[in-house]
Order: C-alpha cells, then sequence, then structure tokens
C-alpha cells in the first residue's frame, strides 16, 4: 500500500517539476525568440532526466 502512495507521490512531483520546465521554457522564449532553439534543446534534455529520474524511482519504489 505505502508502495502505491509513494507512486503516486513520484508521479505528481514529476508532473510538477515537468510543468515548471515547459512553463519556464516559453516564458524564456518569449524574451529571447532568437534564443528558442538552445532553450527547447536544454528543456527537451532536463524533461528526459527528470522523467528518467522518476521511471527510477518507481522501479526502485516496487521492492
Amino acid at each position: 500500500m505505502y508502495n502505491l502512495i509513494g507512486a503516486g507521490l513520484i508521479v505528481i512531483g514529476a508532473g510538477i517539476g515537468l510543468g515548471q520546465i515547459g512553463g519556464k521554457a516559453m516564458d524564456g522564449i518569449a524574451r529571447q525568440p532568437e534564443a528558442s532553439g538552445k532553450i527547447q534543446t536544454a528543456m527537451i534534455i532536463v524533461a528526459a532526466l527528470l522523467e528518467g529520474l522518476a521511471f527510477g524511482a518507481l522501479i526502485l519504489g516496487q521492492g
């Protein structure tokens, strides 16, 4: 049962983090449209790392 609570917290935390990343990236692109390529690349890399961390935590939490 506690595994399910932990998994839910992980998913909520990852969702909040991804929302923050996307929102801040859009703010940055709106302020500096010429830097959109660099901002998007950094956003995708950080989002992928965050998702990997969340999946790893979910796998470790199953034990």
